[in-house]
């Protein structure tokens, strides 16, 4: 058993956590350079809890410009063992409206701006990611949504486009028409994908702000009602991670569903041939691994 640390990775207009006790905003350094921000650590309900604004206080970050890697390998350092990630996005189902949460659990991946991988040369490893999101978590958001009277649809699938702008109409109708696509976003990838390589529990609740530019009586995505849209979806966001520490026990059992043991097998550099550069860089998301070795 070890103690349960929730990681709260909060998108546009979701800046803090109410009611957290003990609060501090800490800055936490990492090998990767410095994440998005200070992270506001504190207890709620008698469990752990550590929150990082992705954009950084005030909306500085692009989703390109994002640092990933250090986002997650400081919440690592900080002991997070399980992270709900909290993202505007925008809609390709008529059913998934402007204010209902999608708990994703698959992602196309479209981004080409950006560092997807903690590992490299000197350091080989692979993980899978074909189930990228943690279903037990997945299933903790959705109670947390209903108990605070969010519409919320358990699973979809989260296109991750580059940004800034976004899609053209014929993009949307592609992803949506022919890639079977449900929500789309610009900031949950390569965050899944980290999360799995520094064995953690990682789930995506996707706050829909808009139908993307494909609705016919929506017309192209307008940013003053992204942002009405996304300040009221904030409060939303609040109400569910409120209720998060009662669902998840403080003493923390393995996941069932193996998320935080990915790298068991994963790694294929042979322990005399590893880059001790890249070992000293990975001695928080690797650290189990490497202690062992």
């Amino acid at each position: 058993m070890t103690d349960t640390v929730i990681g709260i990775i909060g998108g546009s207009g979701v800046y803090d956590i109410d009611g957290l006790q003990d609060a501090e905003w800490t800055t936490v350094g990492t090998p990767w350079g410095m994440p998005s921000d200070q992270i506001l650590t504190g207890t709620l309900n008698g469990v752990r809890m550590a929150f990082l604004p992705r954009h950084g206080r005030g909306h500085v970050h692009t989703p390109t410009t994002v640092p990933y890697r250090a986002n997650i390998d400081a919440l690592k350092r900080l002991g997070v063992t399980d992270v709900f990630s909290v993202s505007a996005c925008g809609s390709f189902r008529e059913e998934m409206a402007p204010g209902d949460f999608v708990i994703v659990d698959q992602f196309i991946d479209r981004t080409f701006g950006r560092d997807k991988s903690f590992f490299g040369p000197g350091f080989v490893a692979h993980v899978s990611v074909a189930h990228p999101t943690c279903p037990r978590l997945g299933e903790v958001a959705e109670t947390a949504a209903r108990g605070a009277g969010i519409t919320v649809h358990q699973g979809g699938t989260y296109l991750a486009m580059e940004g800034p702008q976004f899609s053209t109409l014929a993009e949307s109708k592609l992803y949506r028409e022919v890639w079977g696509c449900d929500v789309i976003g610009m900031t949950n990838m390569p965050e899944a994908k980290l999360a799995r390589e520094a064995e953690l529990c990682y789930a995506s609740i996707a706050m829909v702000t808009d139908y993307d530019s494909w609705h016919p009586d929506h017309g192209e995505v307008d940013v003053t009602d992204i942002i009405r849209t996304a300040g009221e979806n904030a409060d939303k966001a609040r109400a569910l991670v409120k209720r998060l520490p009662d669902l998840l026990s403080p003493d923390r059992a393995p996941c069932p569903h193996g998320c935080d043991r990915a790298l068991e097998f994963a790694i294929l550099t042979a322990p005399d041939k590893r880059d001790p550069e890249m070992v000293k860089k990975l001695d928080a998301v690797a650290g189990r691994i490497l202690r062992d070795a």
